[in-house]
């Protein structure tokens, strides 16, 4: 079957008749923005290369942005504002100096010499007198969690800390929200991961927190990012050592909660003018437990509405453990002062066990105890996954402005290995029962992508974006289920397993997407416009070996979509500014949601993929009003079409086994408030408070469940984050979170929350640091919820190891002399959530 589908766009022309006259009426008021330029040298006149360079407001010392120093000893900041600024430069080794006042017009602004001081104090005593970037920063378009250093690192996992960001929220099926919406897109290093769901949890659960440097939380991204990720983009950076010379970090972590989590890692650095040369190793222990108690009604059609037909009650349980080996090597190449190529190796190995008992009680209408279950299920399943990226990087240098080509290839295999041993013994009538299942799962994940971004300067105030993308995704995955042969006589012979041809699958999906996509980016006094399109065009095939009778599993699809987005910044004084920003986004279904295979839970659940998922897109706006460049207050508004939603209905055949899987509704209507106010309560106590109130509203129906109005409520999240400096080293975090009731879809979730808190020392001048952290301390982050429709209703109470206090230590070891940082991410961002989970 070939599906054309539209794209959606009525007001196209407005909006982008709109958008033309913005920017053919901002030339007439633009006004030349200055460049400020300076030298630094030692009391002998010998240039300082690589010291951070800071402007700072002249009226507060606000950071307006930083530099590094080159080769010779020169700085340069560009586009910048009219405006008084002081500027301050810093060195290990060397005293802080500061400039005097200056302001900038239109002219270039040339500093005189700035002479460092020789110092006997060390720069990382001079940084812990300045003071650290703090654990949360708002920028115009994003919120930033600095997770290096903080107490958040501590012998945590990379999930584990994006829980606890402003707006970030994880449900019981460890599906990743953003400010109450779903449909994020999740880039680690600029690189989306090839999975979704528990999936991508499970990837994250496995990269240590002490590996990150940053999150970048961003609810409407420009059309440089892809198109992809309705509810905005959550960008992980990882650390990148920028000292030169031979240096490097070691950490190790123990923590234990009900079970142990060790994880331990080394990082190396070889940096020289010509080259860099990267690595790091990390592996982690971890065990952890889950548990899940589940009641299920079942209804019937009736004349009058519905009747009640019986009753489950399950209890599981589980113990997992997990391995994992995660590996990184590179290299950057200076081929001369304006062109650096690239490469980079990483890869991961998982290895994860699971035992796991279910029990399951099953009563007729009348509470009378039918067949009851017990089973076992036991899982094993490895990830060896391999990725790889060469990057290229030219400077044009020009009056107007320096001009910029990057390019990136990408290469990526990503293996899935799972076996599965379901035991199921049935204790009542009709007949005492032992009965088997075997899973044996194969699968097979290349992506390849190509892309191309180029910068271009039209003048000091306008500057143009273009690039373009190519990729290619194929999917193979073949899941076997054995299960006892049945015999002449209807009985089953245990000891000889046979192919189920009703489950097993083989599902193949190849997908190329090319995009291309222009930018803008105009910059006047006091006001700041950006406006761009992207346009990406998509060819999708499935095909399935085993067809089931009530799925269509073989599909083509083809579809062209646009993509415009637009953001305009008003500066009314140092006090006041007001953004808006909109976009158009999409969500494609992920290559696991559009798989078919199953994969059983227990005797009585299973999950499996939809191909006829399509996919959902968004209209989204948001308007923003800053105060003193810290406290900000935010509306926004969001429709999309055809959203992707997750279900649980009785099967088809067996109305007792349930099914899980994704379907797409009708509408989704997105209203929310955002508040973010950070305040120091004093020199040594500084707090971030971020609350998001929405209320989101869908319209369609499941299995003659009609959601609307009647089924949407308003729900809130709020989070406070203190940061404590004692002085001599000391510090500590405390974070606390609450999430209200929540009505999303059919699923009605109880409020929940945590408080986390940590402690740190450092020793040594900053080179070693050893924290305790303990997290959900009052362990009230179990997740209770009830999935309700006209013939099913769900209550489920899901509990796992939260509670964990951590001990962890690191220690930097080599040069201590900072140098830019070139190392760039890769291309193939794109696909990778999408290539894998359910």
């Amino acid at each position: 079957m070939k599906t054309l589908l539209p794209g959606r766009f009525p007001y196209r022309s407005a909006f982008l008749a709109l958008l033309l006259g913005w920017l053919l009426s901002a030339p007439a008021q633009a006004q030349t923005r200055a460049t400020i330029t300076g030298q630094l040298t030692t009391a002998s006149g010998a240039p300082i290369d690589y010291a951070t360079v800071t402007l700072h407001r002249a009226t507060d010392s606000v950071v307006v942005k930083s530099e590094f120093s080159d080769g010779q000893g020169t700085f340069r900041f560009e586009q910048t504002a009219a405006g008084s600024y002081l500027v301050s430069a810093s060195q290990v080794g060397f005293v802080r100096t500061w400039s005097k006042a200056f302001t900038t017009g239109a002219e270039t602004v040339a500093l005189p010499v700035m002479t460092l001081a020789a110092s006997g104090a060390t720069t990382l005593k001079e940084v812990k007198v300045v003071g650290q970037k703090p654990l949360f920063e708002r920028e115009a378009d994003r919120t930033i969690v600095n997770v290096e250093g903080s107490t958040l690192a501590a012998g945590n996992t990379s999930l584990d800390v994006l829980s606890r960001s402003p707006g970030v929220t994880v449900d019981g099926n460890d599906n990743i929200g953003l400010r109450g919406r779903q449909g994020v897109l999740v880039l680690i290093d600029g690189k989306r991961q090839p999975m979704t769901g528990s999936e991508l949890a499970d990837y994250l659960r496995a990269l240590p927190a002490e590996q990150l440097k940053s999150i970048e939380l961003i609810t409407n991204p420009p059309a440089k990012y892809e198109a992809q990720g309705s509810a905005g983009i959550i960008a992980i950076n990882l650390k990148k050592d920028q000292r030169v010379g031979t240096n490097g970090s070691l950490n190790s972590s123990y923590g234990h909660g009900r079970f142990s989590k060790f994880t331990s890692g080394l990082t190396l650095n070889h940096r020289t003018k010509k080259t860099n040369t990267f690595g790091s190793y990390t592996y982690a222990n971890r065990r952890n437990y889950g548990a899940l108690t589940i009641h299920r009604d079942f209804f019937a059609a009736a004349d009058q509405g519905r009747r009640y037909d019986g009753s489950t009650d399950q209890d599981n349980y589980s113990i997992g453990h997990n391995q994992s080996h995660s590996w990184k090597a590179g290299l950057d190449y200076n081929l001369s002062e304006n062109t650096v190529v690239g490469m980079t190796v990483n890869g991961l190995q998982t290895r994860s066990v699971q035992d796991g008992t279910n029990l399951t009680t099953l009563t007729d209408a009348s509470g009378n105890p039918l067949r009851g279950y017990n089973s076992t299920n036991d899982r094993e399943a490895s990830f060896p996954n391999v990725a790889g990226n060469l990057n290229f990087k030219h400077t044009f240098k020009d009056s107007v402005g320096n001009r910029e080509l990057t390019a990136d290839a990408d290469f990526a295999r990503y293996e899935t290995n799972r076996l599965q041993y379901l035991d199921t013994y049935y204790d009542r009538a009709p007949v005492e029962q032992f009965y088997k299942r075997y899973g044996d799962q194969d699968g097979l994940l290349t992506i390849q992508s190509i892309k191309a971004d180029y910068t271009h300067p039209l003048s000091k105030q306008m500057r143009l974006e273009a690039g373009a993308k190519v990729s290619w995704v194929y999917s193979d995955n073949d899941v076997v289920f054995r299960i006892p042969l049945e015999r002449a006589d209807n009985s089953l012979d245990l000891n000889t397993l046979v192919r189920d041809v009703n489950t097993s699958n083989r599902f193949r999906y190849d997908e190329n997407i090319n995009a291309a996509y222009v930018n803008i980016n105009h910059t006047l006094p006091k006001w700041t416009l950006q406006a761009g399109l992207r346009g990406e065009q998509t060819r999708g095939v499935g095909r399935q070996d085993a067809v089931q009778p009530d799925i269509n599993a073989n599909f083509t699809r083809n579809y062209f979509q646009l993509f415009p987005s637009a953001a305009l910044k008003h500066t009314f004084t140092d006090r006041h500014e007001v953004s808006v920003s909109l976009s158009r986004r999409i969500d494609r279904p992920s290559y696991g949601q559009l798989n078919p295979f199953r994969s059983y839970i227990d005797a009585t659940t299973y999950g499996a993929g939809n191909p006829e998922l399509r996919p959902q897109t968004s209209y989204n706006v948001e308007l923003t009003h800053t105060y003193r460049q810290k406290f900000s207050l935010g509306v926004s508004y969001s429709r999309t079409d055809d959203p992707i939603v997750g279900t649980v209905q009785p099967d088809t055949v067996n109305s007792r086994i349930v099914k899980s899987t994704s379907q797409n509704l009708g509408t989704q209507h997105y209203y929310a408030l955002t508040l973010t106010a950070p305040v120091e309560l004093a020199k040594w106590w500084s707090v971030y408070n971020n609350g998001v109130f929405y209320y989101s509203r869908f319209v369609g129906s499941v299995a003659g469940t009609t959601l609307g109005a009647s089924n949407a409520r308003p729900a809130f999240t709020l989070s406070s984050n203190s940061t404590f400096t004692f002085g001599k080293g000391w510090s500590a975090d405390l974070n606390t979170e609450y999430q209200s009731r929540e009505l999303y879809t059919f699923f009605d979730t109880r409020p929940r929350g945590e408080v986390a808190f940590g402690i740190q020392k450092s020793l040594w001048e900053r080179k070693g640091n050893l924290k305790l952290n303990v997290t959900d301390v009052f362990y009230t982050g179990a997740i209770r919820a009830t999935s309700t429709y006209d013939n099913y209703v769900e209550r489920f109470y899901q509990r796992g190891d939260f509670r964990v206090a951590t001990l962890a230590f690191t220690y930097r070891f080599g040069n201590d002399k900072l140098a830019p940082s070139r190392r760039r991410s890769g291309g193939a961002e794109d696909e990778k959530r999408r290539a894998g989970g359910s």
